[in-house]
Parts: C-alpha cells; structure tokens; sequence
C-alpha cells in the first residue's frame, strides 16, 4: 500500500463495463488516501479490472500525545 493525494480526474470515450458508475482518479504519492495495487485492488469488485484502488480517505493526522 502507498499514501498518495488525488490530483484530479481522467476522462475516458470508452471504459470497460465493469467499471460503470466509477471513477478514474489522478493520484500523485503524497498525504491524502491510501492505495492498493494488484489483487487487493479487486477485493470489493473481483470482475474489475483494476491494478489500482483507493482504499481509504486519511483524515488529518495529529502526532500522539505522550503521558
């Protein structure tokens, strides 16, 4: 899994079925959501043919706070 931060959309005239009613996303490695590649991309949507997946939105991080 990487970290990365969404950077925008792609657009596409033709996408394969299974991917109706997804979005394709532009994601540079950064600090924003987490992804997954290969067959744990595929997880959720085993028919999809995905190499790539958000899988997580982060939140803000905050450092832990020692007692």
């Amino acid at each position: 899994m990487k970290v990365g931060t969404v950077t925008g959309s792609v657009w596409a005239t033709k996408k394969c079925p299974a991917l109706t009613g997804q979005s394709l996303l532009r994601v540079r490695v950064g600090e924003r959501v987490i992804l997954a590649f290969g067959a744990a991309a595929r997880l959720a949507r085993p028919n999809t043919p995905a190499d790539a997946a958000i899988v997580a939105i982060l939140d803000e991080q905050t450092p832990p706070v020692e007692a």
